[in-house]
């Protein structure tokens, strides 16, 4: 029976790290333990990648281990990998960009598998990464990458995802010049405006939480009012 989960080393080569920085961060608590296996091998799951991503995006933004442990300790216990991966989408949101450019082979060793030209397409299409001139020369945002990898096989077509790509663009542009249009309204002054600009731009992180927080609420009520497509029992002949 195949083995789930992942090795250190396949944790470590898809989250782009070294396997001293995995144990390290094992050791120091930030990362938990792994389940062990047969022949007493650590596997690692998608909550492992999801808060690796984390703890180095809380590090590209100059936080210290001791600061990236206080933050850590205030996350709910047992947080799935995907509350993990909206933290650190919170976190990344008010940052520089963190994209990567790579080439195909270090691409298909991130994601752990080969990947053909239509999977290419589709994490496009999610924005994971971003093709270039070079047809194996690839601009790519690690910290989602394995997010975009577990949506791959899903049977969503590319043209649905590019559709609901375009929704979000769109509802964004309109949410973004609304609240602009809000802080303009409040300036009185003309002297005042670049005091405003500076409180927009530190009220960015409390506006993209709301935004997600809001979204995540509206989507999950959206999913449940979907109807229930299975067939009902039939009825019996009279």
């Amino acid at each position: 029976m195949r083995e789930t989960g992942l090795t250190v080393d396949e944790l470590a080569a898809r989250a782009g790290v070294t396997v001293r920085t995995v144990r390290f961060y094992g050791a120091r608590g930030l990362l938990p333990p792994p389940a062990i296996g047969p022949r007493r091998v650590g596997r690692y799951g998608p909550e492992h990648l999801s808060r690796l991503a984390l703890i180095e995006e809380l590090r590209s933004q100059g936080l210290t281990l001791a600061a990236i442990e206080r933050y850590l300790r205030q996350l709910p216990d047992g947080i799935t990998a995907h509350d993990l991966a909206i933290h650190r989408a919170l976190v990344a949101s008010w940052l520089p960009e963190g994209i990567e450019d790579i080439d195909r082979e270090k691409l298909e060793r991130r994601a752990g598998r080969p990947l053909a030209e239509a999977d290419l397409d589709r994490l496009a299409a999610m924005n994971v990464l971003e093709r270039t001139g070079d047809p194996d020369a690839f601009r790519v945002d690690p910290g989602i990458l394995h997010l975009g990898m577990r949506l791959l096989d899903m049977p969503i077509p590319v043209e649905a995802i590019l559709a609901a790509r375009e929704v979000m663009l769109e509802h964004a542009r309109a949410a973004a010049r609304e609240i602009g249009r809000v802080f303009r309204d409040e300036v009185p002054r003309p002297e005042q405006v670049a005091a405003m600009r500076s409180l927009s731009a530190q009220m960015q992180p409390l506006v993209v939480q709301a935004l997600v927080t809001a979204f995540q609420r509206t989507l999950r009520e959206e999913v449940r009012a979907w109807p229930d497509s299975r067939p009902g029992p039939r009825p019996s002949a009279s």
